[in-house]
């Protein structure tokens, strides 16, 4: 049974990807996640009922969540009547944040539906700049592949664009049993921290290029798997073609995009 009295149907959540956390100590732990450094507001993504969201509250900080199920909409703003003026009805994925939030930073927390969840990362990436911390519970193998080093099988796109701006930190694994209707795996809680010099001292639409056409063909060596590129017969010389996209770390491919960068000016 549910610990929440008047709790819409949660199958109104399954076509989002969405399990209700229905630990306390877990959602209490969550919260604690961030610094609450550099920033006077949090976004809280998929709120759900409520229950991570209770303890942001509690935090000398102003909270804001948005949601797009409506059933939830409904039942936070009866539950949370301090909250209801900061309940965005949006999607996260098409909402732009700066008709709420400006140009000022905030955080972003959640438990993130598995099915959008890369994407919600994506999208902080592109937000870098309004973005100090990011924290939250997703599928347990996203969140490792996100926080993977060069070198793991896990290790991909996401893993270096992420780690390009931020330090990544996978902190916690939590069991289904917690969650309410159960999910088939294992989530892990993971925390981003932006990189004091998060800028990238390449051409960062290029480097973006670089990294995804290099693991479209992970297992073929650069030299292949960058065919695309126009590059010098010198440049493809360089032993660092010789590797495959996992042995290279973010500094290796800021130092590959570099060198394609300074090579199509020649």
């Amino acid at each position: 049974m549910s610990k929440y009295k008047n709790k819409p149907e949660v199958k109104a959540k399954k076509f989002l990807g969405q399990h209700f956390l229905e630990d306390e100590t877990i959602a209490e732990q969550i919260a604690d996640t961030l610094s609450l450094k550099g920033y006077e507001n949090i976004l809280e993504i998929g709120p759900g009922m409520g229950v991570l969201t209770k303890y942001l509250l509690k935090k000398p900080i102003t909270t804001y969540v948005i949601e797009i199920d409506t059933e939830s909409v409904t039942y936070l703003k009866s539950n949370y009547l301090n909250l209801a003026p900061r309940i965005i009805e949006k999607d996260f994925l098409k909402y732009d944040l700066s008709e709420t939030f400006k140009d000022e930073p905030f955080a972003i927390i959640g438990n993130f539906p598995y099915n959008i969840s890369t994407q919600i990362v994506f999208k902080t990436l592109e937000l870098r700049d309004q973005i100090p911390e990011f924290s939250g519970m997703f599928q347990k193998e996203v969140a490792a592949r996100i926080c993977s080093k060069e070198g793991s099988k896990v290790y991909g796109i996401l893993s270096v664009l992420t780690q390009a701006f931020y330090e990544a930190e996978y902190l916690f694994t939590v069991p289904p049993t917690v969650f309410n209707p159960p999910p088939k795996v294992d989530s892990g809680v993971l925390r981003l921290t932006r990189k004091a010099d998060y800028s990238l001292p390449c051409d960062e639409k290029l480097f973006f290029k670089v990294v995804k056409a290099a693991f479209q063909q992970r297992r073929k060596t650069l030299r292949n798997s960058l065919k695309t590129f126009d590059l010098s017969d010198n440049l493809k010389a360089n032993v660092i073609f010789d590797k495959r996209p996992e042995q290279l770390d973010v500094q290796a491919f800021i130092a590959l995009t570099t060198a394609i960068e300074n090579d199509s000016k020649n």
